[in-house]
C-alpha cells in the first residue's frame, strides 16, 4: 500500500469539478512543475495555494497523478494568485475587471483590505459604498464557508453538502453539528440519517443510545411522509428503523411507545392496526376533517331568487347551453359550504367556473381564485379573466411580527375576507396546505375545490381529493360528459381513453395526436431533438422554447431529464461568443436558456418589465418557467425572465434553485399547460410506467402531443393502472368524526 504523501502548490487550472459530490480535476504549480490532482474538494479557485495529504497514482489513460485524501487551502499571497483567485466569481461584486483594478490599487494587501478595512475599497475606480459593503459580507460568508467544508471533509460531506448546511445554520454550521449531528438528517435534504450517523459514531455517541435510536425512528418515519404518506403502521416502521439502525426490532419497539408517552409521536389505532404520526401531520388531518365536517355541514340560509333565471342569462350573455350536470355544479355551488367539482379534459370546469362567477359578482359577493402553484393559477386567470394567486399568496405567507419563522398571515384568527373562494388543481394540495388553507376559511364563507382525481396525487404527503370524495361526507358533481368542441381533440378523446384503460388512437389525420416510432433510446433522443429543433417549428410555427415542452418519466438516462436537457441545450441554445455562461458541476447555463425554478422563494424579489415603475413583487414557485436573459460575470449575477414579465436576480449562491427545463419530468409539469407537448416511449421502471402519469402527460397539453418511441411502452403504460398506495387517514378520520357528531346529536335530543 503506497504511504502517503505531501504536496504544496498553486491552483492554476480548474479542469472539471463535479457540482454534486465535489470530485475536482486541477492541474497544481509545485515549484514549476505541473501536477494533475484529482479528489473530492470544495470549489476551488484559480490563484490559492493549497497543500495536500495524497498519494501518487497511474491512471491508464491520463498518467500520473495525485490523489488527494486531505487538504488545507490556504489564501493566495501573489498578485497574480490574487487576481486570479477575486476573477473567480466566488466573491460577490468582484470580477475579472474589478479584481484587476483592485489588486492594481492594493497588490499583495488586497484580501487584507477586503477583510480588515472594507471602507477602503471605495478608492477603486466602480467600487461605491454599497458595493464595498457586499464585497465584505460575501468574503466573510466564503471564509466561513470554507473552515466548515475543511471541518466537514473528514466526515465524506460533499461541498454541495457542505453549502447546505452552511446556508441553514451560518456561523454556527460547526457548533450545532456537534452538539446534535441527527440535526442534520432533519434540517437538510439530501443529508440522509446514514450520514449524520457515521459523524455521530465519530464522535463516540453509543449505537444503541436513546438519542440515536430516536433520531433513527424520526427519520424512518420522515421517509416515509417523503413517499407521500401521512402515517406509517407500527410493524413497518419497526422494520423501518430497525433495518436503518442496525439493531434488533424489540429495542425500537421499546422507545416507539416511550417517544408515543412524551409526545414526540401520535399513537393512533387505523383499522384495527396501531400505527404512527409524526405530529405535524396528526394534528393537520384532525383539523382538516373537523373543518371539511363543519364546512359540508354548513347550512347556506340565503335563498337565490331566481336561480333558474340567473343561469339563462349567464348562458345568453356567454352563447352557451349548460348542460345537466353543469347547471348542477352551478345550483349546488350556490347551496353548499363546501362542494368539489371534479372531472378530465373537455368536460367543462372553466365553463362553471365563469359561470359561477358571472352569478356571483351579479349577486356583488367577494370572491377569491386561488390555484396551488404559480402556472396554474396564471391558467386560472387567463380561463376566467379574473385575478388568481397561488395558495401560499393568498394566505399571505411570510416573516410573523415574532422572530424570523415564516407563517401564514391568514388563518383562524385573521381569515379570508371572502363570500366565496374557488381553488383550482386541487389534486396538487397535500394535507398540511390543505390544513392552512381550512384555517383561513371562516364560518359562512363557502369553498369549492376543482380538480382532476384522475391526476398524479400531491408531491407532498396526503390524499387529500381523493380521500374527501372517497368519506362520502362533501357535496360531489363528477363531469364525465364531453362536450362537442373538445370531441374535435384527440388530446381530449385520448385522454378519456387512457383513463379508461382503452389504447389512444393515433396519427389521426388532420389531428393532434401522433405516435412517431423509434427502435432505440439512442434513436429516441435523436428525434426528439430534431422535432423540438426544425420539425414542429416548421410545422405549424411552433417556438422551440416557448411552445414545445418535453416531459418525460425518469431524471437519468439516455431519455431521462438530464440527458434530453443536455442535447436539447446543444441544439436549441449552443455555445457562442456573444453569449456569456455560468458553469455549475455538469451543467452549464447560457444566456437564452429556457429554465425552471425548484423551490419555493417567497421572497426573492420580481420587477415587471411592462411596468417598472410599480413597487417590486416578490416570490418565485417551484414549478415556474423561465428564461435567462443576461449573465454578470463581473457583480456573480443571473437575471432570469418569468412569465414574460417578472424579472428576477440570482446570486450564483442561489443557482441550485433553477434547473434547465427543455425537458422536465412529468411530476414537474403538473398544473401546467403548453402548447405542445413531447414525450419519449422507452422502457423504465413499472412504477414509474403508469397509466395516470401518461394520463397526467397527455392532459398538459393544449394544442399537439407527440409521443416518440415503441407502441409496447405505451401498451404497458395503459394497461398499469398501479397506483402507489398511500396511507392517509383523512377519509376514516371525516367519517368517524362524523358518526360521533351524530351520536352526540342524537344523545341531546333523547335527552
Amino acid at each position: 500500500m503506497a504511504s502517503l504523501e505531501t504536496i504544496v502548490g498553486e491552483i492554476v487550472d480548474i479542469i472539471y469539478y463535479n457540482n454534486y459530490n465535489g470530485y475536482t480535476v486541477a492541474d497544481l504549480d509545485m515549484q514549476n512543475q505541473l501536477v494533475t490532482v484529482v479528489g473530492f474538494f470544495p470549489e476551488l479557485q484559480e490563484g490559492e495555494k493549497i497543500t495536500i495529504l495524497g498519494k501518487w497514482i497511474t491512471h491508464p489513460e491520463y498518467g500520473m497523478q495525485f490523489k488527494a485524501e486531505s487538504f488545507q487551502v490556504e489564501v493566495p499571497t501573489s498578485e497574480e494568485g490574487i487576481e486570479k483567485y477575486l476573477s473567480s466569481g466566488m466573491i460577490r461584486g468582484i470580477g475579472p475587471v474589478t479584481a484587476q483594478r483592485m489588486v492594481a490599487h492594493f497588490g499583495k494587501d488586497t484580501l487584507d483590505i477586503i477583510q480588515f478595512y472594507p471602507q477602503r475599497l471605495t478608492e477603486v475606480e466602480g467600487i461605491g459604498k454599497k458595493k464595498a459593503v457586499q464585497i465584505f459580507e460575501s468574503f466573510e460568508e466564503q471564509q466561513g464557508l470554507r473552515e466548515v467544508m475543511l471541518f466537514l471533509q473528514k466526515f465524506g460531506i460533499t461541498p454541495r453538502q457542505a453549502v447546505k448546511l452552511y446556508k441553514k445554520y451560518g456561523d454556527r454550521t460547526i457548533s450545532t453539528i456537534k452538539e446534535n449531528p441527527y440535526r442534520m438528517a432533519e434540517d437538510i435534504m439530501g443529508i440522509g440519517f446514514k450520514m449524520a450517523d457515521k459523524i455521530a459514531m465519530n464522535m463516540g455517541i453509543d449505537a444503541r443510545s436513546a438519542y440515536r435510536i430516536a433520531a433513527g425512528v424520526k427519520y424512518a418515519l420522515s421517509q416515509n411522509h417523503h413517499e407521500g404518506h401521512t402515517y406509517c403502521p407500527e410493524g413497518k416502521l419497526i422494520q423501518d428503523a430497525a433495518k436503518l439502525l442496525d439493531v434488533k426490532g424489540e429495542e425500537v419497539q421499546n422507545y416507539l411507545t416511550d417517544m408515543a408517552i412524551h409526545g414526540q409521536l401520535k399513537l393512533e389505532r387505523m383499522e384495527e392496526e396501531r400505527v404512527y404520526y409524526s405530529i405535524p401531520f396528526y394534528r393537520a388531518e384532525e383539523e382538516v376533517a373537523l373543518r371539511i365536517i363543519a364546512l359540508a355541514m354548513t347550512d347556506i340560509k340565503e335563498e337565490i331568487l331566481d336561480l333558474d333565471k340567473r343561469i339563462q342569462q349567464v348562458e345568453k350573455k356567454n352563447k352557451i347551453l349548460l348542460a345537466s350536470r353543469q347547471r348542477k355544479a352551478i345550483i349546488e355551488a350556490m347551496s353548499n359550504g363546501l362542494l368539489i367539482i371534479t372531472g378530465g379534459p373537455g368536460t367543462g370546469k372553466t365553463t362553471i367556473i365563469n359561470s359561477i362567477l358571472d352569478i356571483l359578482e351579479d349577486m356583488d359577493k367577494e370572491v377569491l381564485l386561488a390555484a396551488p402553484t404559480g402556472r396554474a393559477a396564471k391558467r386560472m386567470s387567463e380561463a376566467t379573466g379574473r385575478e388568481a394567486k397561488t395558495i401560499h399568496r393568498l394566505l399571505e405567507y411570510g416573516f410573523g411580527q415574532e422572530g424570523e419563522e415564516q407563517i401564514f398571515q391568514k388563518n383562524e384568527d385573521n381569515p379570508l375576507k371572502a363570500d366565496v373562494v374557488i381553488i383550482d388543481e386541487v389534486s396538487m394540495v397535500d394535507i398540511l396546505l390543505m390544513n392552512h388553507l381550512l384555517k383561513a376559511i371562516s364560518p359562512g364563507t363557502r369553498l369549492i375545490l376543482v380538480g382532476d382525481k384522475d391526476q398524479l396525487p400531491s408531491v407532498g404527503p396526503g390524499n387529500v381529493l381523493k380521500d374527501m370524495i372517497e368519506s362520502g361526507v362533501v357535496k360531489l358533481v363528477q363531469l364525465n360528459e364531453i362536450f362537442r368542441q373538445a370531441q374535435e381533440s384527440m388530446i381530449v378523446i385520448n385522454a378519456h381513453h387512457i383513463n379508461k384503460g382503452e389504447l389512444p388512437l393515433l396519427n389521426v389525420k388532420k389531428k393532434d395526436f401522433f405516435f412517431h416510432r423509434a427502435h432505440s433510446k439512442e434513436e429516441i433522443l435523436k428525434i426528439i431533438v430534431d422535432l423540438c429543433a426544425s420539425r414542429l417549428p416548421r410545422y405549424q410555427g411552433f417556438d422551440s422554447l416557448q411552445d414545445i415542452q418535453v416531459l418525460t418519466p425518469m431524471k437519468k438516462g439516455m431519455v431521462g431529464v438530464y440527458q434530453l436537457n443536455k442535447s436539447l441545450q446543444q441544439v436549441l441554445n449552443p455555445s457562442c461568443k456573444q453569449k456569456k455562461e455560468k458553469k455549475m458541476g455538469d451543467m452549464v447555463f447560457r444566456e437564452g436558456d429556457k429554465v425552471m425554478q425548484t423551490k419555493n422563494n417567497y421572497h426573492i424579489r420580481w420587477v415587471n418589465i411592462h411596468h417598472p415603475e410599480e413597487p417590486k413583487g416578490e416570490g418565485v414557485f417551484n414549478g415556474d418557467f423561465g428564461m435567462i436573459q443576461r449573465i454578470d460575470l463581473e457583480e456573480g449575477k443571473i437575471e432570469v425572465l418569468f412569465d414574460e414579465e417578472k424579472l428576477v436576480e440570482y446570486e450564483y449562491n442561489q443557482l441550485d434553485e433553477l434547473e434547465l427545463a427543455y425537458a422536465v419530468t412529468v411530476h414537474k409539469s403538473q398544473g401546467s399547460e403548453f402548447p405542445v407537448v413531447v414525450m419519449p416511449m422507452s422502457w423504465g421502471p413499472p412504477m414509474l410506467l403508469t397509466r395516470n402519469l401518461l394520463y397526467t402527460a397527455v392532459t398538459r397539453a393544449k394544442s399537439l402531443v407527440v409521443l416518440v418511441g415503441e407502441e409496447k411502452y405505451l401498451v404497458d403504460m395503459v394497461k398499469n393502472n398501479y397506483v402507489n398506495f398511500r396511507y392517509t387517514g383523512l377519509k376514516e378520520r371525516i367519517r368517524s368524526k362524523l358518526d360521533m357528531l351524530s351520536m352526540e346529536e342524537g344523545l341531546l335530543e333523547e335527552k
